[in-house]
C-alpha cells in the first residue's frame, strides 16, 4: 500500500527556522523524508539545526531571509532552486508579536507586526508559488494561531495579522488550486516558544490557560508533527483553503462546569 505520508524526495522551505516552532516543523518534515531549506535573518543561528537535520540523513540548506526584504525573498527562492531544482513544500512560519494595551500601540508597532506576519508571508508564498505553478504541484502551509479565529487583549495587531493569514490562504487556495497547489493554515494553540516565554513564566497564567484546554495541558513539540506532515504530503491532496487548529480543544471555548 502506498504511504501517502512519505516525503522522500520532497523539498521543503521552512521560514523562521532558527528556533521554536520553525524547528519543530522542519524536524518533523525531515523525519518524514524531506530535504530542507531553512531560513533566518541570521544564518549563524541555523548551524546547530542544520547539523541536526544532516544527522537524520537529510539535507538542509541554510539561507538568509528577512521577510521584509524583497531581494532576500527572491534570493532565497533562487538559492533553493539552484540547490535542489524545485520546491515542493513551503512552511510559512516566520513571525513576531508585540504586546501592549490597545491604547498604547504605535503606528510603528502596527507596521512591524502586520508587515512581518502578513505582508512578508504573502510575498514569500508568492515567490515560492511562482515556482510551484511551473511544476503544477505544491503544498503551502501558512502558520497561524488560535487568534486566526478569536481575539485576545493586548495583541491587537497580531490578531489582525493572523486573521489576515487565514483569509489570504483562502484566496490563494481559490486561485492556485487549478495549478495543483494546496494552501492551508496550521494554527497551533499554546506551545511554549521563545516568543511567548514571558507568559509561561507566569504560573497563574499557565494554570488559567491549562484549565481551559480540554486535553488538560499546553502543547508539546510532537503534537504538531502529524498535522504538518499531513498538510505537506499527498495525504492532504484534496484539502485546501482550510484551517487546522492544533490546540488541545482550546478554541471550543470549554471551561469546567460549575456544579
Amino acid at each position: 500500500m502506498e504511504n501517502l505520508f512519505d516525503l522522500s524526495g520532497k523539498v521543503a522551505v521552512v521560514t523562521g527556522a532558527s528556533r521554536g516552532l520553525g524547528q519543530y516543523f522542519g524536524r518533523a518534515l525531515a523525519q518524514a523524508g524531506a530535504d530542507l531549506v531553512i531560513t533566518s535573518r541570521d544564518t549563524s543561528r541555523l548551524s546547530e539545526f542544520q547539523a541536526e537535520i544532516e544527522r537524520l540523513g537529510r539535507r538542509a540548506l541554510p539561507v538568509k531571509l528577512d521577510v521584509l526584504n524583497e531581494s532576500d525573498i527572491q534570493g532565497m527562492v533562487r538559492a533553493a532552486i539552484a540547490e535542489y531544482g524545485k520546491i515542493d513544500i513551503l512552511v510559512n512560519n516566520a513571525g513576531l508579536n508585540i504586546r501592549r494595551p490597545a491604547a498604547e500601540f504605535t503606528w510603528k508597532d502596527w507596521d512591524t507586526v502586520l508587515d512581518t506576519n502578513l505582508k512578508g508571508a504573502f510575498f514569500v508564498a508568492q515567490a515560492v508559488g511562482r515556482e510551484m505553478i511551473k511544476r503544477r504541484y505544491g503544498r503551502i502551509i501558512n502558520i497561524g494561531s488560535c487568534t486566526c479565529v478569536f481575539g485576545m487583549e493586548g495583541i491587537g495587531p497580531y490578531c489582525a495579522s493572523r486573521g489576515g493569514i487565514l483569509q489570504v490562504s483562502r484566496s490563494l487556495a481559490a486561485e492556485w488550486g487549478r495549478h495543483g497547489i494546496t494552501v492551508n493554515v496550521l494554527a497551533p494553540g499554546w506551545f511554549k516558544t521563545a516568543q511567548n516565554k514571558v507568559l509561561y513564566d507566569n504560573k497563574p497564567w499557565v494554570e488559567y490557560i491549562t484549565d481551559r484546554i480540554p486535553l488538560g495541558r499546553p502543547g508539546q513539540p510532537k503534537d504538531l508533527d502529524g498535522t504538518v506532515i499531513f498538510l505537506a504530503s499527498d495525504a492532504s491532496a484534496y484539502v485546501t483553503g482550510q484551517i487546522i487548529l492544533v490546540d488541545g480543544g482550546f478554541t471550543t471555548g470549554a471551561t469546567k462546569a460549575i456544579v
